[in-house]
């Protein structure tokens, strides 16, 4: 007789939530969502549970595990594919583990790396290079690096998830001390925190990854690196077209700061070459399930069903090797990266076209689960129907 799976309940996330929840579920998990999109929790493999609307995500979602419906899930793993879900497990990790099964962890890490301006001082302690950066906590430190300042620039908020839930993107791009200044007071005024970074000037193909899992030792378990191809806004949105490839110099800057700051479990880092000096420089770090999983999967390592098996006690290797040369792509919003290339003159139809010439994973598409992408196609045609046909708007003289 088997002896049952827990099941899994993922905090969070869009195609990374999916990405986990699709070979977790071939394998029989039963699996539980929070705080996903709707066209997440139209995959046949989610059982979405719902929240109500609230200003704090993470006190709702906390609420919900600990005192609502999560209740009856005692036993089940949590698993997070986004910030909130990330920052909800590391800051009620000793609560959260008295009813649910949970990951390797050092929170401390965990948290630093969420947060940007830590990030940064942590890989210049560790000799990992970065954009130049300031931090400016007030009008006053604004005024004091104003000479210090290089264009473009970006006013990154110091908590992604916080910026997410009040704004579109992931952060502000400055061309001018009056562009700084206006963005600053925007996002400080609506109560968040932020750094000043130099924007390192270049195609979206200069970005690269590295991914890999440390166990309690601060061991990797595997080495994976990919690169983008395109993003959506073009410099500043989500990747749309990734390729599997091997960087042994973003693996190796990547671990030394991730043994620096004792990183345990999930850990991912962005870099971006700057041309200038040919140095990779720091972008961001993830210490949590990422969009390009699903891609870590058709290479040959299925991270979700890893993690999972080490959670539950059941813990087994991972190969040494996985396929170069795989592309990971959404369509959609890959068009749009190719119109948004066009008008810059940088990319044109046939280019494009021959850059798709390869077998592709889908982050939503799967012949066995359409719902997600069905889901995605309509709500965009709706979204798009509805900009059609609002009426314009009329200037009106003071």
């Amino acid at each position: 007789m088997s002896v049952p799976q827990p099941p899994v309940v993922i905090l969070g996330g869009n195609a990374s939530a999916l990405s986990v929840a699709r070979p977790l579920a071939a394998r029989g998990i039963q699996v539980y969502a929070i705080g996903v999109p709707s066209h997440v929790a139209a995959s046949r493999f989610v059982t979405p549970i719902l929240v109500r609307p609230a200003d704090d995500e993470e006190e709702a979602w906390t609420e919900v595990l600990l005192n609502g419906p999560g209740r009856r899930l005692e036993g089940a793993v949590l698993l997070a594919a986004g910030d909130v879900g990330l920052s909800l497990i590391a800051r009620h990790r000793d609560l959260l583990a008295e009813r649910f099964l949970l990951d390797e962890s050092n929170v401390a890490a965990q948290l630093a790396m969420l947060d940007k301006r830590q990030s940064y001082d942590l890989a210049a302690e560790a000799g990992v290079p970065t954009p130049r950066y300031w931090h400016v906590r007030g009008g006053d430190d604004l005024e004091r690096v104003r000479d210090e300042l290089v264009y473009p620039l970006l006013v990154k908020p110091i908590l992604s998830h916080e910026y997410q839930a009040r704004f579109s993107g992931k952060f502000r791009t400055a061309r001018s001390w009056d562009e700084v200044a206006a963005a600053f007071a925007e996002l400080t005024g609506a109560g968040l925190d932020v750094m000043l970074v130099e924007a390192i000037e270049g195609p979206d193909s200069l970005l690269c990854s590295y991914y890999t899992y440390l166990d309690r030792d601060g061991e990797p378990a595997f080495d994976f690196t990919k690169r983008i191809i395109r993003r959506h806004p073009v410099n500043m949105g989500i990747g749309c077209y990734h390729v599997t490839d091997w960087n042994p110099d973003v693996a190796a800057l990547s671990l030394r700061l991730f043994r620096h700051v004792g990183l345990r479990g999930l850990a991912n880092a962005e870099f971006k070459l700057d041309r200038r000096d040919g140095t990779l420089k720091l972008i961001e770090v993830n210490a949590r399930f990422t969009a390009a999983n699903c891609l870590l999967a058709a290479a040959g390592l299925d991270l979700a069903g890893y993690v999972y098996s080490r959670v539950v006690g059941d813990p087994h290797g991972m190969p040494d090797r996985y396929r170069t040369g795989l592309h990971l792509w959404q369509p959609g919003t890959d068009l749009r990266a190719l119109l948004e290339l066009r008008r810059r003159g940088e990319l044109g139809v046939g280019g494009w076209l021959r850059s798709l010439a390869h077998r592709q994973t889908f982050a939503f598409f799967r012949w066995d689960d359409p719902g997600p992408a069905v889901a995605l196609a309509l709500s965009r045609l709706r979204k798009g129907a509805a900009m059609t046909s609002a009426p314009p708007r009329t200037a009106v003289r003071a």
